[in-house]
């Protein structure tokens, strides 16, 4: 994925799911080609197929299970991911976090497939720690903060820079509280190479003049 880049995550509002969800994809494609910005989205499992058919930008997996196709009742087995179209997967988000052990799998089997990671942390010392595995992406997300007004770049500038600085440039999304092309610019200047939000682009009246001025921050 090129870098600066914006990643959102549709979680499971009600205004980014199903028929929702294809709508709000094409929004974030249209963006992208309007613009050149590199921008990503994470969708449910139940829309990844039809999301990933419908739009050319990359399309992320909410989730996926260390298993491979079998009895695996409930599971989400990382060849289907992409088997389905899709470019890769969010691990470890502060709403569906894992164990170690079981994340390294997940990250080893996801690039075994030729997915690519981002893997959340709530801190910068553990996305550090999380390194070890080799994902892509470190998303370093306060959970205090997700789903709030204030943003990580405003509440606490100081997370991004040690984010950076434990973890390494070129690595590190932020993410919580993240809404406008200010808090994009912020993170960039602290040394993110991007941002990944939900709430702030999902649940807007115009989630294209949102995400155009996200965008705005990338330059």
């Amino acid at each position: 994925m090129k870098l600066p880049a914006i990643i959102v995550n549709f979680k499971v509002y009600e205004q980014a799911v199903g028929d929702s969800a294809i709508k709000l994809a094409k929004i974030h494609e249209q963006v992208a080609k309007e613009t050149g910005a590199s921008i990503g989205i994470a969708v449910t499992a139940i829309d990844l197929a039809a999301v990933s058919e419908a739009v050319s930008i990359p399309v992320f997996a909410q989730h996926l299970d260390p298993v491979g196709y079998g009895s695996g009742t409930g599971k989400i087995p990382p060849s289907l991911v992409k088997e389905v179209g899709a470019y890769g997967t969010l691990l470890n988000h502060a709403e569906y976090q894992i164990e170690d052990m079981v994340l390294q799998k997940s990250i080893e089997m996801a690039k075994a497939n030729d997915l690519f990671t981002v893997v959340c942390a709530n801190t910068p010392e553990k996305g550090a720690e999380i390194m070890k595995y080799l994902p892509d992406l470190i998303a370093v997300e306060p959970p205090e903060l997700i789903g709030g007004d204030v943003s990580v770049s405003k509440a606490d500038p100081s997370i991004i820079e040690k984010a950076v600085r434990l973890i390494g440039k070129n690595r590190v999304l932020v993410g919580a509280g993240i809404k406008t092309g200010e808090d994009v610019k912020i993170a960039l200047e602290l040394g993110a190479c991007g941002v990944l939000l939900a709430s702030g682009v999902t649940k807007a009246v115009d989630p294209y003049s949102v995400l155009m001025d996200l965008v705005s921050g990338l330059k």
